[in-house]
């Protein structure tokens, strides 16, 4: 595993995964988490940035997200920009404070969630093939390469891609899993 195409092909096959994972962090299943809301957009100091840039992010409990702004002159934007990331939350304006209570999961929301999940992980399925393309024709175009020496980086390619498509499928199951839990 010393050639740069390989190195290059695992590091971003391991970008592929760790973006697929973050996608799946956006997913909720019922249970409360700072990522379900951190990358929201909040229009502040006349630009737009990501909510965790401008507030404090907790969860109280496994039913409430709560947002501290760092200057409560935000309340109204970060509000705002929770309702337009039509997440299918309410915020609730509360002092110095502004808390999300997440609704009951139906059996059909978490279903949605999961053809949600299939799809970001076949994004990143996609994804991983495309470097196994692009290091395959990096590989024949390599100058000076002796057939057998190919054949054999081919290969590595090959359980490379195995590996990290392997790895979208495991995290996609436990996300199903996850997400079917009552």
């Amino acid at each position: 595993m010393s050639h740069p195409i390989l190195t290059d092909t695992q590091s971003r096959m391991k970008k592929a995964i760790d973006h697929t994972l973050h996608e799946f962090s956006s997913i909720h299943t019922g249970k409360a988490t700072p990522a379900m809301v951190e990358s929201v957009m909040v229009e502040a100091y006349g630009t737009v940035q990501a909510l965790k840039s401008c507030a404090a992010i907790s969860t109280p409990d496994p039913r409430l997200i709560q947002i501290q702004p760092w200057d409560v002159s935000l309340n109204k934007a970060i509000e705002k920009g929770i309702q337009q990331a039509n997440l299918g939350f309410n915020p609730i304006v509360d002092g110095k404070i502004i808390r999300i209570p997440l609704p009951e999961m139906s059996r059909e929301r978490r279903l949605e969630f999961v053809k949600v999940a299939n799809k970001l992980a076949e994004e990143g399925r996609v994804h991983v093939r495309n470097v196994r393309r692009d290091a395959m024709d990096a590989l024949k175009k390599a100058d000076g390469m002796p057939e057998d020496e190919r054949k054999r980086h081919e290969k590595e390619v090959q359980a490379l891609t195995d590996s990290a498509i392997k790895e979208i499928n495991d995290h996609l199951a436990h996300k199903e899993k996850e997400l079917l839990a009552v």
